[in-house]
């Protein structure tokens, strides 16, 4: 409100409650004024007026939730999102119920009212996987409920045809669930001109899948005069209704159920009677009901011409005729529709439920039904506007008693308020005995030949002499000129409507009602298999169920806690930035806007607590300026009497002050801005002067500061020098600080070098002499650990490695070349092939150089536990025996050449064995260890010998050269040349 008070010669007033008139005419300049500006939105107190803009406003978006996020509610322009954030809090520190009631005539905005609201409890809910799975649901249940649940009127492209009422659940979880009122189910069979069915229909026939609507036995726009109405349905496409159906977890099976009965009562819309040769109904073509949901076609065609009647053991048929069958086949389509729109929303509650135990506080949307007036108005009708009245009697009972609730929690004296008690209008529709819903009961209980005119006279009976109620044999001569026979009109708060009783019954029968209990379809199956048959007890008519749901609804809301949203149409053709004054005037004055402004300012027009009052406007008053010490009321008194109030323009009530006219407040407030000018000045002034001083103190408390610093640092320089010149002496006062110095700086910096592997043995940091004999325990401690962890660290594996590595070094080292180069590479004994035979630990390939001329060949030598064999490919060439095996020899250079001396006791046994291997370490370690040969080796320089038979000897030489070379040299020998070690001359050749 205080809001509204800065800008109230900008855009209109904010807060109707402050109009200086409380007139409809000033209501209704206010309300263009700021409509023109695309300013929806304006309060009475803390209802939300909002008036459809008919186009797009940039106001919904994320910053704008952000922006009124735990914000005051008059702080901010009005705003639907400021009313949803207000009863959240509210909810949260008074722990208990709320409800939201949006109320408004089709096509004036309450489904995006009320979408809006929960858009914004879903983005202002925290972000865990299991409340975004709940927040999307209760989303994502809007487009399926519109599909099914609107249509397109002549007032409205996506008008809810079904009211609904949706408890929004908090505690640590967040849940939903959704009660459902009287589906206008007329509209399947119905649709006055220029209006359609509902959206599903339409959606189905038009974007479904090739493939499901040859299943379903349809045609693209099959539905269709006009092939553009599809663009007129942009609320609700097929792609958004199949998507949010599986987020809805409505399983895969069930999507293909629920088509198929959308499908169903199109085909049944399809089936025509024609008159037989006693005029009765026939069906010559039951094409049509072979599509319908499984049923025995001819079951079914038996069922919708003909009448079972029992008598005792027997069942007759009577045949239906023409109207009747036409009556029959209707009721089943709205009956197949309806209870199928039931089972969808129980489907969504199962989905949306809210499954903690612990205490949930529920705010509540109701999004009912607008009052309506067609052309014809049906039994839909007349429910949907007892329906307002009921409504408009709560909000209206609810208003006064909140009101005068706080009058007398304050101590303020209730002043009566004048306005029109629709009390009348409610008992002639549900009074007991009485009422017209009782009339309509009777009617359909009694024997005999009941009809809509016999309805109507019974009606004229009981309430002939009603103010509110006029028949066509009732009315004088100018009104019966505007009434059919088979009329009645109502005088509601919101304005007359006539009522056509004629043509409204359902009437399948329990033969078609059982039938629909036997259907393959499982949704039918489902919604119908609790019908009893054989029951002789007749079922409450729609009419008293609708006014028991009514009253249950009442009672719950009137155990909330009650706000509102009253939504108006601005223009008849939709049209934007238009607004029908004549038309809005209408809707202001059926809504109660009025009566509503006049409770709130029943005497008081604002009312504030003490703090807020005196925190805002302290300033005005020396006395509470800039602080007031005492009581906030007293201070509020203080205050008030300065500015010159007089008696009758406030009252003091317990915790809050009451201001009579708006015009008080806004000379209170006009005083105000003036007063911040003067404020602002003064503090230009105040602010410099305090600013110089607190420079002044600051740099003086800096300079005092900086002595501190060097008197401090004087100190500790002094220590410092005298710890050094006696760093040496024993520990005393002189040098405690300097050693204790000297010794942390050392630890912190050995911190940070310590040696990183074991063989480290140099980058140990050097101590100082005080530090010497900690610094060698800490080093001998150090290592150990790092042995340990060394050593842990090792696996099985890695081991055996080192194990072999050992072998290895105590062979070759310091005796062949290429070993310094193997040091750094790991010792991988997998270089040499496993073995996958018995006995058998390892392979090798090699080069085999013949006896006699040397040639190379490939072969493999494997190694067993007793003998090495020498291989090609499957055939064993040669065994040795380890038990034969003389010696093991290799050069001292860089070559892969080994060879193995061989025991030769006669000419036939095969001499030594000369082969190149390219992993000669590994292979060679492993013989070893196998044959137990480390001290058979021999590692030579120049020649090695070898026995080529027994009695015969050659000999392999070895030399260094530019390029590596093995082959039979001139003088018989196998020549080895390699590459010389780093740092070493090729020798000189002679010439």
């Amino acid at each position: 409100m205080e809001g509204a008070l800065v800008a109230r010669d900008k855009v209109g007033i904010q807060d109707f409650v402050l109009l200086d008139e409380t007139t409809e005419t000033a209501f209704m300049e206010n309300l263009k004024k700021r409509f023109d500006k695309d300013l929806i939105y304006t309060y009475i107190g803390a209802l939300v007026v909002s008036v459809n803009p008919y186009k797009d406003l940039d106001i919904y978006n994320s910053n704008q939730m952000d922006l009124y996020m735990g914000v005051n509610f008059f702080e901010l322009p009005p705003h639907i999102f400021a009313l949803a954030d207000t009863v959240y809090h509210a909810m949260m520190l008074e722990l208990n119920n709320h409800f939201i009631l949006i109320s408004g005539e089709s096509g004036a905005g309450k489904t995006e009212a009320s979408k809006k609201i929960l858009q914004y409890y879903a983005a202002c809910s925290p972000e865990t996987d299991l409340l975004t799975s709940v927040r999307d649901k209760m989303l994502m249940s809007n487009p399926v409920l519109e599909a099914f649940g609107n249509a397109k009127t002549l007032k409205n492209d996506n008008s809810s045809r079904f009211g609904k009422y949706m408890d929004i659940q908090f505690n640590k979880a967040l849940g939903g669930h959704i009660l459902n009122y009287l589906l206008e189910k007329s509209r399947v069979v119905h649709q006055n001109h220029g209006e359609r069915n509902f959206h599903i229909f339409y959606q189905l026939v038009e974007g479904g899948e090739e493939d499901l609507l040859h299943q379903l036995a349809l045609y693209k726009c099959s539905l269709f005069i006009d092939h553009n109405v599809y663009h007129v349905l942009v609320f609700n496409d097929w792609k958004t209704v199949k998507n949010a159906l599986k987020v809805i977890e409505v399983s895969e099976s069930d999507r293909t159920d629920l088509f198929g009965v959308v499908a169903s009562v199109l085909h049944l819309g399809n089936v025509e009677f024609d008159p037989d040769s006693r005029g009765n109904a026939s069906l010559d073509n039951n094409t049509e009901l072979r599509w319908l949901l499984g049923v025995n076609a001819q079951t079914l065609q038996e069922g919708l011409t003909y009448r079972k009647i029992r008598a005792q053991q027997d069942q007759v048929l009577s045949p239906f005729n023409i109207d009747h069958a036409i009556y029959v086949r209707d009721a089943l389509a709205k009956a197949m529709y309806g209870r199928t729109f039931t089972w969808l929303v129980r489907q969504i509650n199962e989905s949306m439920e809210n499954k903690d135990d612990t205490m949930k506080m529920v705010i509540g949307l109701l999004d009912i039904y607008g009052f309506e007036v067609f052309y014809v108005n049906s039994f839909e009708q007349f429910c949907i506007n007892y329906c307002n009245e009921k409504l408009q009697q709560l909000f209206i009972q609810l208003t006064l008693k909140s009101e005068q609730e706080e009058y007398e929690a304050e101590g303020i004296e209730w002043e009566a308020v004048q306005f029109f008690n629709n009390k009348i209008i409610c008992d002639l529709v549900e009074e007991r005995h009485r009422g017209i819903i009782s009339i309509l009961d009777e009617e359909c209980l009694r024997p005999g030949d009941a009809t809509d005119l016999t309805f109507l006279e019974r009606l004229e009976e009981k309430m002939g002499d009603h103010p509110h109620f006029v028949t066509h044999r009732l009315a004088d001569i100018t009104t019966r000129k505007t009434l059919d026979r088979g009329d009645f009109r109502l005088l509601h708060y919101a304005g007359e409507v006539t009522y056509c009783v004629v043509g409204k019954r359902d009437r399948h029968t329990q033969h078609t009602e059982r039938l629909m209990g036997q259907s393959k379809n499982a949704i039918v199956r489902e919604v119908f298999c609790n019908a009893d048959a054989d029951s002789r007890r007749r079922p409450e008519t729609v009419a008293t169920q609708f006014k028991s749901s009514l009253l249950k609804l009442t009672e719950s809301l009137l155990a909330k806690d009650a706000w509102y949203v009253r939504c108006l149409k601005s223009n008849e053709s939709k049209k934007p930035g238009v607004l029908d004054e004549a038309l809005v005037r209408h809707q202001v004055k059926y809504l109660g806007l009025m009566e509503h402004l006049r409770v709130r300012r029943a005497g008081f027009a604002y009312r504030r607590r003490y703090e807020v009052f005196l925190q805002r406007y302290k300033a005005l008053c020396p006395a509470t300026w800039p602080h007031w010490l005492g009581l906030p009321m007293d201070g509020v008194q203080v205050l008030v009497q300065h500015l010159g109030y007089m008696p009758y323009e406030y009252k003091m009530g317990r915790t809050k002050i009451f201001i009579r006219h708006p015009k008080t407040l806004y000379a209170t407030e006009d005083a105000f801005e003036r007063c911040k000018h003067e404020l602002g000045s003064n503090a230009c002034c105040l602010l410099r002067t305090k600013a110089f001083q607190m420079d002044v103190a600051w740099k003086a408390a800096q300079a005092r500061k900086e002595v501190e610093r060097r008197d401090w640092a004087v100190k500790v320089i002094k220590k410092f020098i005298n710890g050094f010149i006696n760093r040496g002496d024993a520990r005393s006062t002189d040098n405690s600080e300097y050693l204790a110095f000297v010794r942390q700086s050392y630890l912190n910096r050995l911190k940070l070098k310590l040696p990183q592997t074991v063989l480290d043995k140099t980058t140990w940091l050097t101590p100082p002499s005080v530090c010497q004999e900690a610094s060698e325990l800490l080093r001998k401690v150090y290592y150990r650990l790092m042995v340990r962890k060394y050593v842990r660290g090792i696996s099985q594996q890695k081991k055996g490695q080192l194990q072999m590595k050992v072998v290895t070094s105590a062979i070759f080292k310091g005796k062949k070349d290429s070993y310094p180069q193997s040091i750094t590479r790991s010792f991988l004994d997998t270089r040499i092939v496993n073995g996958h035979l018995v006995n058998l630990h390892s392979s090798v390939p090699v080069v085999k150089y013949d006896r006699k001329g040397f040639k190379p060949r490939p072969r493999q030598i494997l190694l067993t536990t007793s003998a090495a064999y020498l291989v090609e490919e499957a055939k064993i060439k040669q065994r040795v025996l380890y038990t034969s095996l003389k010696g093991i020899s290799v050069s001292n250079l860089t070559d892969d050449i080994v060879v193995l001396h061989i025991t030769c006791e006669d000419a036939k046994q095969k001499g030594d064995l000369v082969f190149q291997c390219d992993h000669l370490f590994e292979f060679l370690t492993k013989l070893s260890m196998l044959a137990n040969k480390q001290n058979a080796f021999q590692v030579v320089k120049g020649s090695i010998t070898i026995e080529i038979q027994s009695g015969k000897q050659g000999a392999v030489d070895f030399t260094t050269g530019p390029e590596p070379l093995v082959y039979k040299d001139k003088n018989g020998h196998l020549m080895v040349v390699r590459h010389p070690p780093p740092h070493t001359p090729y020798p000189l050749k002679s010439g």
